[in-house]
């Protein structure tokens, strides 16, 4: 008889590992195809995890990439759950970084004070145009 190891879901481990907040998102992002287990995409959140297997997802704009260590019984408190993997997860980049990368387009800049006018100047700007202010 084969020796059976021990198995887990896999939306089951991210909720119990703490990556996700409801076992219902974690079954989602595997719907959506946003975990990749052992370099493969999974679709479905019965796939099962072992110990050893590598998996990659994004948290934010942060890549995770964690080894499965434990398979744990309950979504315990966080220590509990750092104890499930081990993180080989690239160093994140400092906020100021990040934000300069999502900002790529010239109208996410604007000069201080030339955002939107505020009452005082809509009304100045409507006594130019003729308007009255009266609808």
């Amino acid at each position: 008889m084969k020796e059976q190891t021990e198995k887990l879901r896999i939306d089951k481990w991210l909720w119990h590992a703490r990556f996700y907040k409801t076992r219902s998102l974690a079954s989602k992002a595997c719907q959506a195809r946003h975990i990749v287990l052992n370099g493969q995409s999974v679709s479905k959140s019965s796939v099962a995890v072992v110990p050893g297997d590598r998996l990659q997802f994004f948290q934010g704009t942060h890549l995770r990439v964690v080894e499965v260590v434990g398979l744990g019984e309950r979504r315990g408190p966080a220590p509990e759950a750092q104890a499930l993997y081990i993180d080989h997860s690239p160093p994140r980049l400092p906020k100021k970084e990040v934000a300069s990368d999502i900002r790529t387009a010239p109208i996410a800049e604007r000069d201080a004070g030339a955002g939107r006018p505020t009452k005082a100047e809509r009304r100045a700007t409507d006594r130019l145009r003729g308007e009255d202010g009266d609808a």
